[in-house]
């Protein structure tokens, strides 16, 4: 259906999800086995299909990065930078989750692994996922859910 005096832009952002799943004061990264960022951690996310709402998105990348099963608790954020990720500009919701079943297990995009919040590298971490974490952490210390032994 074409619409009077709409036109196609000629570029739009890509969509994407990333997930941060917790238990207690740890949290599950994936150490890329792909490019971009190859050998570096991120959050279990990816492109959100098309007919897919981002909270079902959310749900299947956990799955398919993870092996766990999650429940959504929470949004954290939209992360927009245009440089987030070196190929295209993407546009992403950030969901805190939990798991509710399955056990960690890899996907051709690499290896999960649960992390305390307290030894995480974050040089280390590919696209904004540094940022990410970094305002995970003010939410939760605002919730009085974060606790350090480096206090």
């Amino acid at each position: 259906m074409k619409i009077k005096g709409w036109k196609e832009p000629k570029k739009t952002p890509k969509t994407t999800i990333d997930v941060i799943i917790e238990k207690g004061n740890k949290i599950v990264l994936v150490k890329r086995e792909i490019e971009p960022f190859k050998g570096k951690l991120e959050l279990p996310g990816g492109h959100v299909e098309y007919g897919e709402t981002v909270e079902t998105a959310a749900i299947r990348e956990a799955k398919e990065e993870t092996g766990l099963k999650v429940r959504l608790k929470e949004i954290l954020g939209v992360y927009s930078d245009v440089n987030r990720d070196p190929r295209f500009h993407t546009i992403t919701t950030t969901f805190i989750a939990e798991p509710i079943s399955g056990k960690l297990k890899a996907s051709y995009e690499g290896k999960p692994k649960w992390f305390s919040l307290n030894e995480i590298d974050f040089k280390n971490l590919g696209f904004d996922h540094a940022k990410i974490l970094k305002d995970y952490l003010k939410w939760k210390k605002k919730r009085g859910t974060y606790w350090s032994t480096k206090r």
